[in-house]
């Protein structure tokens, strides 16, 4: 993935849960770089996965083709096909590209959170704010936002859900978990996810907020009464 074309996104956003950190950027709605893979009746959404090698003490260079990428892209895809307003772009194409530097557990749990607010700063509608959490059981204690040590050691799941509406996008687990654990690591999950849903909301809201003021700034008239002056040391405003 070309980071230097990050500047030219629709929308972006970076998320950190702990020592876990993705970038994720989002462009289009725009015209499908393949006529074949185009549908007269919704847009299609592409997303690419690249997990720097720096970003766990494994040094392995995972490419495109790798199967546990594919499998990742895969579960964001299948994540967010139901909740983006793809009828309203036909014949079109919105590409997300997921960029991890660093990761301690949570990977896929901080790549679907990242996507939600990349997807809304790039303006593109949604049913749904998507919220997703891991959790593990230790013994019979539920445990949320796990290290890679923790999913080493324990079963765990992500659940992606959609608080406002009260549904499920994705539930995913890789290790075998008895049926009685589950759900109480499942209401765990959804209740963590309603917290995620105010802080995402709050984001949204604090960085709409600055818009309107940059906006509202750039159309002011001048001579109304307000100054305003340049910090010639620091390039501020004032």
């Amino acid at each position: 993935m070309d980071l230097s074309q990050q500047s030219n996104a629709d929308g972006s956003a970076m998320i950190s849960h702990g020592l876990t950190q993705v970038l994720v950027s989002v462009f289009g709605p725009r015209e499908a770089k393949m006529r074949s893979q185009t549908l007269h009746d919704r847009a299609v959404l592409n997303v690419e996965v690249n997990i720097a090698p720096f970003s766990t003490g494994e040094r392995r260079r995972r490419g495109r083709g790798d199967k546990r990428i594919l499998e990742f892209a895969s579960s964001i895809k299948s994540t967010f096909e139901p909740v983006v307003q793809t009828n309203l772009y036909p014949r079109s194409q919105i590409d997300i590209y997921v960029h991890v530097l660093q990761q301690d557990g949570g990977v896929l749990q901080a790549s679907i959170n990242a996507t939600t607010l990349a997807l809304v700063n790039a303006g593109i509608p949604l049913l749904d704010l998507v919220c997703a959490v891991t959790g593990g059981v230790h013994s019979t204690s539920p445990m949320l936002d796990l290290t890679t040590l923790e999913e080493n050691d324990i079963p765990h799941l992500t659940v992606a859900v959609m608080p406002k509406t009260g549904k499920v996008t994705l539930v995913t687990m890789e290790t075998r978990l008895h049926v009685d654990r589950f759900g109480d690591i499942f209401r765990l999950a959804c209740e963590a996810g309603q917290v995620i849903h105010k802080e995402m909301k709050r984001a949204v809201h604090v960085r709409t907020q600055r818009l309107v003021d940059t906006m509202g700034m750039g159309s002011r008239p001048p001579g109304d009464g307000e100054s305003i002056e340049k910090d010639t040391l620091t390039g501020e405003m004032k």
